[in-house]
């Protein structure tokens, strides 16, 4: 079985009614595309980081499972709010992390993937959530896009289908959201 759209789906919101035997179908369909969140993540990581890529899609799998949905628009929003567990994770590993270490460094998120963010550039997974944070304040939707297609991958189209807006919106957007992340992750350095 592959990974549709209406199967995808259709197996998260039977979960959601409580369907167990949906759940059990429903892992092998989205574990290859966790996986590859995962591993964006962790390609974001500095070497020698302790949290492995399958570490973090099994706590991701164990908060979604215990995440009380109501009912999943679509796949891409199910892919979405793993990215955003994945994120949460991650945060607060590193928050762990440093409080053990005194006076420790901190775990480090590459931008390289966000081309257009950061050429080559790392910058601290706490203040890159911290950022983002702030923005949210002001522009959750903003935020939010930061959250769609740097974390979880999600293409424009994808994105703008999910926050419900046009393609022209998002890459207006998106823009906008990169320079303002540039500048205050610049700044943080």
């Amino acid at each position: 079985m592959t990974d549709t759209p209406g199967d995808v789906t259709l197996l998260l919101n039977a979960w959601c009614s409580g369907d167990a035997a949906a759940l059990e179908r429903l892992a092998p369909l989205v574990e290859s595309e966790l996986r590859n969140i995962a591993r964006a993540y962790m390609r974001r990581e500095t070497p020698g980081g302790t949290l492995q890529p399958t570490a973090l899609v099994n706590e991701a799998y164990v908060r979604l499972i215990g995440w009380n949905a109501g009912e999943w628009q679509n796949r891409t929003h199910f892919y979405a709010v793993a990215a955003k567990m994945m994120r949460r994770v991650l945060v607060n590993h590193a928050t762990h992390k440093q409080r053990h270490k005194r006076g420790g460094s901190r775990t480090f998120v590459s931008l390289s993937d966000a081309r257009d963010v950061a050429d080559e550039r790392r910058t601290d997974v706490l203040a890159l959530d911290e950022a983002l944070t702030r923005l949210a304040a002001f522009d959750e939707r903003k935020a939010r896009l930061i959250e769609l297609r740097f974390f979880a991958g999600l293409t424009a189209q994808e994105a703008a289908d999910l926050l419900g807006t046009s393609l022209r919106t998002v890459n207006r957007e998106w823009s906008l959201a990169r320079a303002w992340l540039f500048r205050e992750l610049s700044s943080a350095l």
